[in-house]
Order: C-alpha cells, then structure tokens, then sequence
C-alpha cells in the first residue's frame, strides 16, 4: 500500500514540476497556473478518497481541467 502511494505522489509531483517547467521562459498564463495547482489538488483529493491509483490519476485529470478553466474566468472578469 506504502509503495502505490509513494508511487503515485511521485507522478504526481513529476507532473506538476513538468507543468511549472513549461512556462519558465516567460510568465505562466492564468490557466497554466490554474491547472497546475488544480492537479495537484486534485490528485491529492482523489488518493484520500479512492485510495489508487486510477483515482489518482482520475483526481489529477479533473483538477486539472477545473483548475485551468475557473483560474481563467477569473482572471478575465479581472482583467488580467
């Protein structure tokens, strides 16, 4: 159980550095940075409640849309 949670933060944590890695030349747009942190967030939530890894990934995935798309209808109602 140890070995598929550790394996699963550790793709998750590879995924998220990928994420924050691909925008280092210029600033990350608001959808970058939302579904990054989405992803996260998601990923984290989906092991706590399905305890897998396909809930993992499941998590990862759906935070990572929802995470992209609100942080960007934000920052447009901002007017960033």
């Amino acid at each position: 159980m140890k070995r598929i949670f550790a394996s699963s933060l550790l793709a998750v944590l590879l995924a998220y550095l990928m994420l924050l890695n691909a925008g280092c030349s210029t600033y990350p747009s608001a959808a970058e940075v939302g579904g990054a942190r989405g992803a996260a967030a998601g990923a984290i939530a989906g092991q706590a409640i399905g305890r897998d890894t396909k809930s993992t990934l499941i998590g990862a995935g759906v935070g990572a849309v929802g995470g992209a798309v609100l942080n960007d209808q934000r920052a447009r109602y901002r007017g960033y």
